[in-house]
């Protein structure tokens, strides 16, 4: 049988257990925070599984290793050091977010936040400003698009048609509940595609004298493919390119669509051992982007040419090495890894709708008369709406950046976020003095840095004959960087949130004991 009559035998497999999935979660759904969170439902292993997999996205199956493809040895300092980044981050963050968002009943980062610093401008600026996760999800749904192009011989119009109908029906069905145990099922089968793709870039499969042979060729093609760093890219042409890598990711874990999955452990005492397997899980599916190499040894520059495109080079790849069969079940693992980080952005972003806008903001305005029950079955309802707008939304945005490198979408989303988090989310964990005006000031400070220096809108000869005009055209040199760009934000949140709290009213002590000390919110 051909690839496109496997690969659609295994889809209606695959889809046909997803909907299962979403079904059996459905039954688990009594209440709009059910649908939200899923709290206190999973242990440490599964939930690790669905973390790591929501963590490695559509961008680690198909952008990292395009930009290895393109960028050769040095894109794979990406792979290695964004897994450290975004586990050191949850492990410094997430006492204080776990524990203080479970005991105040939080559904979302932007209610958590809220509470944390009493202000419903807090919540409300935060929900805006996630709503560039949309780019995030628009990445995930041109990953599936990719997919299900090469293997499904389907035009891109009905591939990111198929690719929004699966995630709407057993998102819809199941809420966080199905989130996370797709998420969990695929992550194991993640898991084993990465060991498979590592191993056979380790030994060079298919290249003669295996992973030497492997490096000449790239160094026939171009000397930069082999280097430690690659001068041809800001990505990766310096060293402070390859350090933002790690700082950059370290709020990663703690976007809403990650960060929400920690209400979902059963224990608190099973966190350190979640941290641990999630970091292992993590960084063995990071590793998956050293495949872009072996791509490029097999198929040269061909995905360069006209109708190729280097996000093609991991499932190509597959079809080269593999019989017809295997290649098109591979390709169903990689569309697991964009569901499994799709659905959460979805589950996060809908959130965003009713949850922070509607049960936190409207209705304590419009309809303080509801009875709990009430509002609790319109909050779930319009979870469920809100489900089916945001991802019409994020199609259209996916239809026009269709020719853009996967892993770069998705940095335009989740750039500024972690610019505008690391201030109040991190250090607000990890320090009580964080006040209220500091939380804001490194918030609009760190996203703003973000947006400007990674539009370039700093022209360096506007400071032309000044001092600034050299440290102007190097930002404008790491525009592109959406890395650099980020840890740049980074830096500037972390700052103004030290500074502007140190010279503002601190926040009630009885608010920061209940936050930071659990006996003492216990006798409270």
């Amino acid at each position: 049988m051909s690839l496109t009559t496997w690969s659609w035998i295994f889809l209606v497999f695959y889809i046909s257990a997803m909907l299962g999935i979403g079904l059996y979660a459905q039954r688990q759904i009594k209440h709009a925070d059910d649908f939200a969170t899923a709290r206190g439902a999973y242990g440490p292993y599964f939930l690790a599984l669905a973390f790591a997999a929501s963590t490695a996205s559509g961008a680690t199956f198909l952008g990292s290793p395009a930009l290895s493809y393109e960028w050769g040895l040095a894109a794979n300092w990406g792979n290695f050091l964004y897994p450290i980044g975004v586990y050191f981050g949850i492990l410094i963050s997430m006492r204080l977010i776990a524990t203080s968002g479970n005991r105040f009943g939080n559904r979302s980062i932007p209610e958590y936040l809220g509470d944390r610093y009493q202000s419903d401008i807090m919540r409300l600026l935060v929900s805006l400003l996630s709503l560039v996760l949309f780019f995030y999800l628009a990445g995930q749904l041109v990953s599936g698009v990719v997919m299900f192009e090469i293997m499904l011989g389907l035009d891109s119009d009905w591939a990111l048609i198929i690719t929004t109908l699966v995630l709407l029906i057993y998102i819809l069905l199941g809420g966080a509940h199905a989130d996370i145990l797709t998420d969990g099922a695929q992550g194991a089968m993640m898991l084993l595609l990465a060991v498979v793709v590592i191993f056979l870039t380790m030994t060079g499969y298919g290249i003669e004298g295996g992973f030497s042979g492997m490096l000449a060729n790239l160094e026939a093609q171009d000397s930069n493919l082999t280097t430690p760093l690659n001068p041809a890219t800001p990505l990766y042409h310096s060293w402070w390119s390859i350090f933002v890598i790690a700082f950059a990711h370290m709020p990663l874990g703690l976007l809403p669509h990650l960060g929400n999955k920690l209400w979902a452990l059963d224990s608190t005492g099973d966190r350190m051992q979640f941290v641990k397997l999630a970091a292992l899980f993590g960084l063995t599916l990071g590793m998956l982007g050293v495949g872009g190499l072996l791509a490029r040894a097999h198929f040269g520059d061909l995905l360069y040419a006209t109708g190729a495109n280097p996000n093609q080079s991991l499932p190509l790849l597959f079809i080269e090495l593999f019989p017809t069969w295997l290649a098109a079940l591979i390709g169903v693992g990689v569309l697991s890894a964009v569901m499994s980080t799709a659905d959460g952005l979805v589950i996060s972003s809908s959130q965003i709708i009713a949850n922070d806008l509607y049960r936190r903001t409207i209705v304590p305005i419009t309809r303080p008369d509801l009875s709990a029950e009430q509002l609790d079955q319109r909050v779930l309802t319009i979870s469920r709406v809100s489900t089916i707008i945001v991802l019409i939304i994020c199609m259209a945005m996916a239809w026009s950046l269709m020719e853009v490198n996967v892993a770069l979408i998705v940095w335009i989303g989740v750039g500024g976020m972690m610019a505008a988090f690391a201030g109040p989310l991190v250090i607000g964990a990890l320090w009580r003095g964080v006040t209220t005006k500091g939380a804001f000031a490194g918030l609009l400070g760190g996203f703003s840095v973000f947006i400007v220096l990674h539009s370039q809108l700093l022209e360096p000869v506007w400071f032309t004959d000044t001092l600034l005009f050299s440290a102007v055209t190097w930002l404008d040199g790491e525009g592109p960087n959406p890395y650099s760009c980020a840890v740049m934000g980074e830096i500037v949140s972390i700052a103004l949130t030290v500074i502007v709290s140190k010279l503002t009213k601190p926040l009630p002590e009885n608010l920061l004991n209940a936050m930071f000390n659990e006996e003492v919110a216990g006798n409270n």
